[in-house]
């Protein structure tokens, strides 16, 4: 079967490899139809993903086609299509037991800790599949990245009468846009990149944007919300400059949630954090009932996912195109492939 290995950073090699067709009873094997490209894929390729060892199989964004399933699968049956939720738990740890499969601590995430998708075929616990009459292969494909900004504004619990403020339009964000303003909340976004922010407010039903890093900022954010500031503020950046100023974006009583990772320590000022009586808030992975919902949403019609995918290719030709996708000039929001 057709094989893209990650062998080291910055090296990535096409192979043949052979297809094992044993299934435990309890699995069901893929036929992968697309793969979409994230953040994580492009870390790995340049040396600075976290908890990530090499060679490695990436691919965790997955749209499949079930081809055989084990004795005692019954959630899914040959032919259907699936997303796949990628958090795999091989131990019923204290975070599982009690409904937390997004961060129990020993998962094992698919493409990061254990080989992903990048290849024809993949066996997966039948457990992890999310399946849809409805949706084409490239839209199954975006429910997981979709999943990250669903979680973080379930986390947040964010209803109608709030005003909210998502930092960072990178894929990511926009999903976090995405839930956000289908709550019904007053949303705003805020970036450095200008070509972002546009692209954001001409496929998104936001409130409007602010671009961030002038001394005006915070001036200009209250502007959007009349003199106001946001009851929630989602930072998807994972930049600490960034995180350090979602305390003084957010309004009183607000609640902060970090959906990016910053690789380091992050501190603030206690008295000003306690001053406004915040709440800080980290959001990873995604849960369950986040893949139902997002289905749901998507087969209603409630989700407009045409705009995502700005790049597409086959299988065979990423390796030509993967360095191309990392260039600011790109202007790459998801890079999909197809088999």
């Amino acid at each position: 079967m057709k094989t893209i290995v990650l062998q080291q950073p910055g090296t990535f090699e096409y192979r043949e490899a052979p297809l094992n067709e044993h299934l435990q009873e309890t699995e069901a094997l893929l036929k992968v139809r697309r793969i979409g490209i994230c953040g994580t894929d492009y870390h790995a390729y340049a040396g600075n993903q976290p908890f990530f060892s090499y060679p490695r199989i990436l691919g965790h964004e997955l749209g499949v086609e079930v081809v055989a399933v084990g004795s005692a699968v019954t959630q899914v049956k040959i032919g259907d299509q699936c997303a796949v939720e990628p958090y795999f738990n091989t131990q019923q740890d204290q975070a599982v037991r009690r409904g937390f499969t997004n961060c129990g601590e020993n998962v094992s995430v698919l493409g990061v800790h254990q080989d992903g998708g990048m290849q024809e075929y993949l066996k997966v616990p039948a457990r992890y599949l999310h399946q849809s009459d409805r949706l084409s292969f490239e839209q199954l494909a975006l429910v997981e990245p979709l999943g990250i900004g669903c979680h973080a504004v379930n986390r947040a619990h964010i209803t109608a009468q709030d005003e909210v403020l998502v930092v960072g339009t990178g894929p990511i964000g926009l999903a976090a846009l995405q839930f956000a303003t289908a709550t019904g909340a007053k949303t705003v976004a805020m970036d450095l990149n200008e070509d972002r922010l546009a692209f954001a407010a001409a496929v998104m039903d936001i409130a409007g944007t602010v671009r961030a890093g002038g001394e005006d900022t915070l001036e200009r954010l209250r502007e959007q919300f009349q003199g106001d500031l946001p009851t929630v503020v989602l930072d998807a950046t994972g930049n600490k400059f960034s995180m350090s100023k979602a305390l003084e974006y957010v309004a009183p009583a607000g609640r902060i949630v970090f959906i990016g990772l910053f690789q380091g320590d992050f501190t603030f000022h206690d008295p000003y954090f306690h001053k406004k009586e915040l709440t800080l808030m980290a959001s990873r992975n995604a849960l369950p009932s986040d893949f139902r919902q997002i289905i749901a949403m998507m087969e209603e019609n409630k989700i407009n996912t045409e705009a995502w995918i700005t790049h597409r290719c086959a299988f065979e030709e990423m390796t030509r195109y993967f360095d191309t996708w990392l260039k600011p000039e790109a202007k790459v929001i998801k890079a999909m492939l197809t088999l």
